[in-house]
């Protein structure tokens, strides 16, 4: 897999509606594990759809050096497909059939090949994805997303391919399957270029590949090497900015003061020439002698200012736009030591099976815990996130909450009116509020003029995110509890920033499911549990 590669030359695409995504395109991905990182909508997958050749580039050329695999973000994939079907080995496997019962058609050894060992690394693939327990006759439908995605990723790599691409492999993924997925992609020496937004994962890769304004550039070190590089060549923009507009300011203080000068001399010339009483015609000359000069100098000093204005513009474009929430929510403080939530013996039914084990689970939530609720899919965390905020009924059991001061985003996002506009919604939570108090507060949470106008429903997932934060952190009254079901999901780098600024500057209680570790090292859980198997249990925080 040396030779492995993926060479893009003058590469342009297109929407149908002509509005251009990348523009003379040129980069070389060698060997290696690289990361793509970008913002939301700026092509990502897009990019990588047309690597794999599932769309076609407006002009310009792709080349991939090697066999290709391809992961794409949403599998294409039908629920009546069996996993050896999805695996791609079915037609394989029902070739070995026949000829083991003594069928030797030429047509089964064809589609054999050299694949007489499919069925034992097609096992070994899916144990090692922790898909040990799926039967290849199991239809997809029966299996969770996160089993879908693990076997989507079992499929590329039983293809063995020289060059691979994955889009958000992460997604739907718990933290044991996330894990895995670290281990399988450790081992990988081909070409791999991974799209996605946890920074756990990131920091896995040789290389990082940014894609801003329409260029890739590529970082050498993982993802917190790259925030480094960032950070330090932001600290010089920042510089050379200041330095631009410093110089800006000089070039035209002196031209403004030159100006004054040609006008004084002026002055002073005209008065001297009709004190001295020479002819009308000298006296002309001179007069006109003197304004050449000083348009001369005028010209000399505007030249200065429009170089020193391009310079500042230069600067200008290399400063990033990074956009951080700078909050201060004393409203939201609990005093130490309050109980915001208290069960005991929480029993819930799913169909027709307990989710909590014998007499229930309990649970006590103070102020101001920070919890991370961590667990398998499909064990109920959601589900209990829901109880402790009233939701759902329960059977059984006791509960008592702290009265109207629990606030639960889940993973839908749904608290909002998508008709109404931001500052609609935000005046609805806090309606005592002045407007300019309530517009003020929107600008903290990047919300500025008319930002804070648009209909919800029109907002990108993480505005989404921003503008129910807005709503819910700065409620009349504020919670001491805030439930979070998965929040990151969806959201780009600069968006889960923005959540952990937010989060970091609540003073209340909180708990929140997520399967991303840096996150939930960024914004100081101090308690962490696991619900396995029908019990909750207190567990150490993991090393990230």
């Amino acid at each position: 897999m040396s030779d492995a590669a993926v060479i893009c030359s003058n590469l342009s695409f297109a929407w149908p509606d002509d509005t251009p995504v990348f523009e003379n395109l040129s980069f070389t991905v060698g060997p290696g594990r690289n990361g793509l990182v970008a913002p939301n909508g700026a092509g990502k997958s897009t990019l990588l759809k047309l690597i794999a050749g599932a769309l076609r580039p407006t002009a310009g050329s792709v080349t991939v050096s090697g066999s290709l695999g391809y992961l794409p973000q949403s599998l294409p994939l039908t629920s009546s497909l069996t996993v050896a079907e999805v695996l791609g080995v079915a037609e394989v496997i029902k070739a070995l059939d026949a000829v083991e019962s003594g069928d030797v058609s030429e047509e089964h050894f064809t589609v054999i090949g050299d694949d007489w060992d499919i069925e034992e690394r097609t096992r070994a693939q899916l144990d090692r994805l922790g898909l040990s327990d799926i039967g290849l006759d199991r239809a997809l439908g029966t299996l969770s997303g996160g089993q879908v995605v693990s076997l989507g990723l079992a499929a590329q790599l039983l293809k063995r391919p020289d060059v691979l691409l994955l889009d958000e492999p992460t997604n739907n993924l718990d933290l044991d399957a996330r894990h895995r997925l670290h281990d399988v992609l450790a081992d990988w020496n081909g070409c791999l270029i991974l799209v996605s937004h946890d920074r756990v994962l990131l920091d896995r890769m040789d290389r990082i590949a940014e894609l801003d304004r329409g260029e890739l550039r590529m970082y050498g070190g993982n993802f917190t090497a790259y925030e480094e590089a960032v950070k330090a060549e932001q600290e010089i923009a920042e510089k050379n900015v200041r330095n631009a507009e410093q110089a800006l300011k000089r070039e035209k203080r002196e031209m403004q003061q030159a100006r004054e000068r040609a006008e004084r001399r002026a002055s002073n010339a005209a008065r001297n020439l009709k004190d001295a009483g020479l002819p009308r015609i000298f006296a002309g000359n001179m007069k006109r002698g003197a304004q050449e000069a000083a348009g001369r100098s005028g010209q000399v000093h505007a030249a200065r200012v429009s170089e020193a204005k391009s310079r500042l513009d230069e600067a200008g474009r290399a400063l990033r736009d990074e956009q951080r929430i700078t909050l201060d929510l004393p409203d939201t403080q609990i005093p130490t030591g309050r109980t915001v939530f208290l069960g005991e013996h929480l029993r819930v039914r799913h169909g027709d099976r307990s989710l909590f084990a014998g007499d229930g689970i309990d649970l006590s939530i103070r102020g101001p815990e920070r919890i991370a609720l961590t667990g398998p899919n499909g064990v109920g965390k959601s589900t209990l996130l829901r109880l402790i905020n009233g939701e759902l009924e329960g059977e059984g059991g006791e509960t008592r909450r702290a009265d109207g001061r629990i606030a639960y985003l889940s993973q839908r996002l749904d608290l909002l009116d998508l008709d109404r506009t931001v500052a609609q919604n935000f005046a609805a939570y806090a309606p005592h509020r002045t407007e300019a108090e309530r517009l003020n507060l929107l600008a903290r949470f990047l919300f500025r003029g008319a930002r804070a106008h648009l209909p919800v429903g029109v907002l990108s997932g993480g505005e989404r995110l921003r503008a129910t934060l807005a709503c819910v952190l700065c409620a009349e009254p504020a919670p001491q509890l805030l439930l979070l079901d998965e929040p990151t999901n969806n959201l780009d780098l600069v968006s889960a920033g923005q959540l952990e600024s937010a989060l970091t500057s609540y003073q209340g209680a909180f708990v929140v499911v997520s399967h991303d570790e840096r996150f939930l090292s960024e914004i100081g859980v101090d308690r962490w549990l696991r619900l396995e198997h029908g019990a909750l249990t207190e567990v150490a925080a993991p090393e990230v």
